[in-house]
């Protein structure tokens, strides 16, 4: 029953890290606050991952540069696509979980076809 509850609703503590992480981004002075919830967008709608990771240390690097008063392009640089894509690189996502089930049911056909 908790498999089935949680494909329905998803994991709570998946959750509640996630408004945690996302009440530390709402701190964050505006500049790096705004800065934070493009760069999440942008990783929602191109990456497909399964995993906080990249969104905690996403945050974790916005802090230190408010605290240490660098400017987001500061850390961020001026290509900031290829800096969200360098975050999410080598995590697992949907797209990965996809082809690796795909190229598994295609092995499992041809290795039945050769008996």
């Amino acid at each position: 029953m908790g498999k089935i509850i949680n494909a329905i609703i998803g994991d709570f503590s998946q959750k509640k890290e996630y408004r945690k992480n996302e009440a530390r981004a709402k701190a964050l002075p505006a500049e790096y606050a705004a800065a934070y919830k493009d760069i999440r967008n942008y990783i929602f709608n191109t990456s497909g991952i399964f995993t906080m990771e990249p969104l905690k240390v996403l945050v974790d690097m916005l802090e230190e540069a408010a605290e240490n008063g660098k400017h987001v392009i500061d850390i961020i640089g001026s290509d900031v696509a290829a800096f969200a894509d360098e975050l999410v690189r080598g995590e697992k996502s949907y797209q990965a979980q996809q082809r690796d089930k795909l190229n598994k049911k295609i092995a499992e056909k041809l290795d039945k076809k050769g008996e």
